[in-house]
């Protein structure tokens, strides 16, 4: 077994590709979250990404995410990927980590250190699919700030 050091960007590109399949092939939280408190729906036109972000903020504190809806692989993997990344967080935290993702993922800013987000940095090679990794981050940033309008990628 090699050590993180040594892996090679070649084999990081293929784990982070397979995270990003196992995250589209099976989504983790999906589904309607039952009492959630806050909720935004995402549309993506270029794409025809469609979701809806369920959320339960409970003491300014993010005590569950869910998300349903239907869009390509990098879509359905990065608002399965968000459910996981945000749970507990304050939503002032939430809203860091949404600025850190978009800016990261359009490249205005330098690749911070996403985690296991970084899965997504692979779509900055291709413009058209950052609005599909970036939907639900945006979705996010409205149903926190209970925007009345779908939160869009245009």
């Amino acid at each position: 077994m090699m050590s993180a050091g040594s892996t090679s960007p070649e084999e990081l590109q293929a784990l982070y590709r397979e995270l990003i399949l196992d995250h589209a092939r099976s989504p983790r939280n999906f589904g309607k979250l039952k009492d959630a408190t806050h909720q935004a729906e995402g549309i993506n036109p270029l794409c025809g990404d469609k979701l809806k972000l369920y959320i339960d903020i409970n003491d300014d504190r993010i005590s569950g995410v869910q998300f349903e809806g239907s869009g390509c692989a990098i879509s359905v993997a990065s608002a399965s990927l968000l459910t996981e990344t945000v749970v507990g967080m304050t939503t002032a935290e939430a809203i860091q980590q949404f600025t850190v993702v978009v800016d990261t993922l359009t490249g205005n800013a330098s690749s911070a250190d996403l985690g296991k987000l970084t899965a997504l940095l692979g779509v900055r090679e291709f413009p058209s699919r950052v609005k599909c990794a970036t939907l639900a981050w945006h979705a996010l940033s409205a149903a926190i700030n209970e925007a009345q309008q779908p939160a869009t990628t245009e």
